[in-house]
């Protein structure tokens, strides 16, 4: 599965306040915010940036999104959701092997650096912004349980060891990526813990 398929997104639909409607589509602006986020990181990106990448004026920003801070929350919650939530269908559709499946739709060996937008936002921001913090420990805690549960429906809390050893190697190999190790070296890096996990 590709790191687009992977964080496909599916269309927010917000209501507006009372006052006159808004005159452009919210959850695509912000998807494109989610991306500029994505290519340059948090600090790196300007307001000029995102209004550009949004198709909206300073004051249609201010309006719909606050500042930046609170349009980058709502874009990493978005990213996260979707992420979650389609980890969840690689995981009950997989068939044989979920375990397989959702390390490789995590790791995408081919997705190319860009890496994942939690991991690097935790990277970049999470050491000085408990916001950021708390909100990549939910992220990386629902992987967790959806690889429990799907190693053992009945009783996950008795695998949660092997679960985040699973978790963590698949969101590990994303620095792998991100660094520019070939495809098949990250391949086998998976397939090496496998058998080592998995005896």
């Amino acid at each position: 599965m590709s790191e687009a398929q992977f964080h496909k997104s599916s269309p927010e639909k917000r209501v507006s306040g009372p006052g006159r409607p808004r005159n452009f589509d919210e959850a695509a602006a912000l998807e494109a915010a989610m991306n500029v986020f994505w290519q340059k990181g948090f600090e790196a990106t300007s307001l000029d940036d995102l209004t550009k990448a949004m198709g909206l004026s300073r004051s249609s920003f201010y309006g719909a999104f606050g500042d930046k801070q609170s349009l980058f929350l709502r874009a990493v919650e978005h990213y996260s959701s979707n992420g979650i939530r389609n980890l969840r269908n690689v995981a009950e559709t997989a068939g044989g092997d979920p375990i397989d499946a959702m390390m490789q739709a995590i790791s995408d060996p081919k997705g190319g650096p860009r890496g994942c937008l939690l991991v690097n936002c935790i990277t970049e921001l999470a050491p000085h912004d408990e916001k950021v913090a708390a909100l990549g420990r939910r992220h990386l805690e629902s992987i967790e349980e959806i690889f429990a549960r799907a190693l053992d429906p009945q009783n996950p809390d008795a695998v949660r060891d092997k679960a985040r050893a699973y978790s963590s190697l698949a969101i590990g190999t994303l620095a792998l990526r991100k660094a520019g190790i070939p495809a098949d070296r990250i391949a086998d890096t998976l397939k090496q813990a496998r058998s080592v996990l998995s005896p």
